[in-house]
């Protein structure tokens, strides 16, 4: 693991490599354990690659994201026979969806990635917008003493939602510009009208897309939907816990396990209030603000204190204001080449 230590390169081809062993034994493999067996390798190695980053918080928590939660949930998948991954999809596509948060649209998938017609599912000028926040929160973030607690939580919020939402599209047009439509992976959460909608169908959907057929079907299968909804929120918690270890090289507390189980008995909730009040539906005016005051109360309460805590916080923000820096400095070199090109 020495040759990888804080080499985003190296780290790429190393995970490249294991997807593409992935893909070589499951066209030679049928699903079930001996293929479960030979994917286990592929697993560890997803789970332990982040701690190979051991200088930057932010790469550590990006690539458990990527790796840990996502690509060696779809590892497992793969060993059952199931999505989003397929062997018979060439290397490239196969290696795109395995190792990044993204998946292929169903009409891409058939015609074997090849270019769609269709439009991308991002925008420049809300991509540029994001940037903007971001930037204007760089710089509010130079006043973080003067702020309330909740004021700076809900603007790490809205920097982690804009963070993410600039960060999936970019890997998106990457594909697209590789031939592969992706299908999207936020849709304006900001206007949920129930939690069911906010976690299902707007946030972060990649996730939704890999817990569906690993936690939700098999689990809502045998004991009811009920208890696969709270067993996908279960699981999708534990991995967050992971995640913060990554990100803070603490042991887990259990806040996020918490914050999710707590919204999966809600989720529980709507639906058995939905079917005894179908008539009486919230207007969107007042059912939109709801679900932003309690994702937020919630969040301030479970999920950002163990980010925030033991000097976290403070890290955090130093790696940012690093990453601002050093983008700052690129663009004004690349600013002062085109000058001096255009004289």
């Amino acid at each position: 693991m020495e040759l990888l230590r804080n080499s985003i390169p190296t780290v790429s081809l190393a995970v490249a490599a294991a997807a593409l062993y992935a893909r070589a034994v499951s066209t030679r493999l049928r699903p079930g354990l001996p293929r479960l067996a030979a994917l286990l390798p592929v697993v560890a190695f997803l789970a332990v690659v982040p701690l190979v980053f051991t200088s930057s918080a932010i790469v550590r928590g990006v690539a458990g994201f990527f790796f840990t939660w996502l690509a060696a949930f779809k590892v497992a998948l793969l060993a059952a026979g199931r999505g989003p991954l397929d062997p018979a999809l060439p290397a490239l596509p196969f290696i795109f969806t395995a190792a990044l948060p993204v998946k292929l649209a169903r009409r891409t998938v058939a015609a074997g990635a090849t270019a769609s017609k269709a439009k991308p599912s991002y925008s420049l000028v809300s991509c540029a917008a994001k940037v903007a926040v971001i930037a204007a929160l760089l710089r509010v973030y130079q006043f973080n003493h003067r702020l309330h607690l909740y004021v700076r939580l809900a603007l790490y919020g809205v920097h982690a939602y804009c963070f993410l939402d600039l960060l999936l599209p970019c890997i998106a047009a990457a594909g697209a510009a590789l031939g592969m439509e992706m299908e999207p992976q936020f849709n304006r959460p900001y206007l949920a009208t129930s939690l069911r909608e906010f976690w299902g169908r707007r946030w972060n959907l990649m996730v939704s897309a890999v817990l569906r057929p690993a936690v939700y079907d098999p689990v809502g299968a045998r004991a009811g939907n009920a208890a696969g909804v709270v067993a996908a929120f279960l699981v999708s918690g534990l991995m967050h816990e992971v995640l913060v270890c990554y990100l803070t090289m603490r042991p887990p507390m259990g806040e996020m396990a918490a914050f999710f189980l707590l919204h999966g008995a809600c989720c529980v909730a709507e639906v058995w209030c939905a079917q005894r009040w179908r008539r009486r539906r919230t207007p969107r005016a007042v059912a939109t603000p709801l679900v932003v005051v309690f994702v937020a109360g919630t969040a301030f309460w479970l999920l950002f204190p163990p980010i925030c805590r033991d000097g976290g916080e403070e890290v955090l923000l130093e790696e940012w204001a690093a990453v601002a820096t050093f983008f700052v400095g690129a663009g004004q070199k690349l600013f002062r080449y085109i000058y001096s090109r255009s004289c």
